[in-house]
């Protein structure tokens, strides 16, 4: 297929991947409902700030613990059956809510439990997805779907909790029962998916083989400095665990209030990622990256600084929008510079180091309101967010000069 023939397809056209962006867009809304009912739970149970950012902790130890078994798993099986059985866990956890909220039994300890089954299955399904994606398109639309996946993920993320905080304010057994009816909706989806076959002939799982990942980015400074500039700038910058704190004791919203601040900043996004599905970023794209985290920073700030409820969505939207475009830059990247025969182990690592990120930045973010407070801790995060991006620029300056996105990015110097 060629890029003419490509372009005037489209990538509603591709009906594999529009199968797999309404499983997507399903199975995000459905944790982020679940998500939110967690995150209220715990803070009107413990009423601590570093239990919240416990809930982000214990997301993250799965996710290191498994990655380099996750991302071999996903180079030798089927990644639909991976993706499958991982929102199986999902559903099983919105189950085990629902039951002990509608008993009366829910407590700290039912919550962790339901938090730790949900980041184990999260840690497979987020990089095996990740890997099956550029396998449902032609290569020359890769950039464009990875915006569209962002736009799946905003979506839910903006729909998800506005929706959850509403149906919680009416009756939190609600939330649970319609989370498991997302889910079944996104496995059945998947199960309609039809991916290129893998290669008959894989890697035997040696341990050379299981760290191909590392050493595959290891080798390539680029792929390493767009993985790890993500990993602090979110650790630093990452506010979502404090989002209860800011919803009832700093602007006095409540659960509806909180279900649109986690709202916001995916409309900012979604706007974003519709816009780059269409008219993707061609031209100096690592200075582009670069601006972008900088506004990232910034909106984190106005934030965590402000008490009026309008600033504050706004301020989030703003910090949705500036991540949307660097998330469809650094994905972007990082799928075209990568042969699909190690996009699995190599998006595990992403995700160790990008996704994980968020989970590890809600538990710092969660420690240091602890000691400081809240807003304090929200400030710290931005700042450090600005600091970590004018040290990257001076660390790996090949990124600021990356022009355009093109098979040859592959063919990079060595370390």
């Amino acid at each position: 297929m060629n890029s003419a023939t490509v372009s005037s397809a489209g990538l509603i056209q591709q009906r594999p991947f529009v199968l797999f962006w309404l499983a997507r867009l399903a199975a995000s809304m459905g944790y982020q409902m679940l998500a939110l009912t967690i995150g209220w739970q715990v803070y009107e149970i413990t009423n601590s700030a570093f239990d919240l950012g416990l809930v982000g902790l214990i997301q993250f130890v799965p996710a290191v613990v498994l990655t380099l078994l996750i991302g071999h798993a996903a180079d030798r099986y089927d990644r639909r059956l991976i993706v499958r059985a991982a929102q199986s866990v999902y559903a099983l956890a919105a189950v085990m809510i629902t039951i002990a909220l509608f008993t009366g039994a829910l407590g700290r300890d039912l919550l962790f439990a339901a938090v730790f089954m949900i980041g184990t299955a999260r840690a497979f399904e987020l990089p095996t997805a990740h890997a099956l994606a550029p396998s449902l398109v032609p290569a020359p639309m890769i950039s464009r779907a990875v915006a569209a996946w962002t736009s799946a993920n905003q979506t839910a993320i903006i729909c998800g909790p506005a929706l959850g905080g509403l149906i919680y304010a009416l009756n939190p057994v609600l939330v649970g029962v319609v989370c498991l009816a997302l889910f079944a909706c996104s496995i059945t989806l998947i199960s309609f998916v039809r991916a290129k076959d893998l290669p008959e002939k894989r890697e035997p799982p040696t341990f050379a083989s299981v760290l191909a990942g590392f050493d595959y980015i290891r080798t390539r400074r680029r792929l390493l400095g767009v993985i790890t500039l993500d990993l602090f700038v979110v650790i630093l910058g990452g506010a979502t665990a404090l989002l209860p704190i800011y919803a009832r004791d700093i602007l006095s919203v409540g659960p509806i209030g909180l279900g649109l601040l986690r709202s916001a900043p995916a409309v900012g996004a979604l706007i974003t990622a519709i816009v780059l599905s269409r008219n993707p970023v061609e031209r100096h794209i690592g200075r582009k990256m670069f601006a972008v985290v900088g506004i990232f920073g910034v909106a984190t700030i106005v934030f965590g600084l402000s008490t009026w409820f309008p600033l504050s969505l706004l301020a989030l939207a703003v910090l949705g929008a500036s991540d949307a475009v660097s998330i469809v830059i650094r994905f972007s990247l990082v799928q075209i510079e990568t042969p699909d025969e190690k996009r699995g182990r190599v998006s595990a690592i992403n995700y160790l180091f990008v996704g994980s990120s968020n989970t590890l930045g809600e538990f710092e973010s969660g420690l240091i309101a602890a000691w400081l407070g809240a807003v304090p801790s929200v400030v710290i995060g931005g700042l450090g967010s600005l600091v970590v991006a004018a040290v990257w620029m001076m660390l790996f300056p090949d990124l600021r000069r990356i022009d355009r996105f093109k098979p040859a990015d592959r063919e990079q110097v060595r370390m």
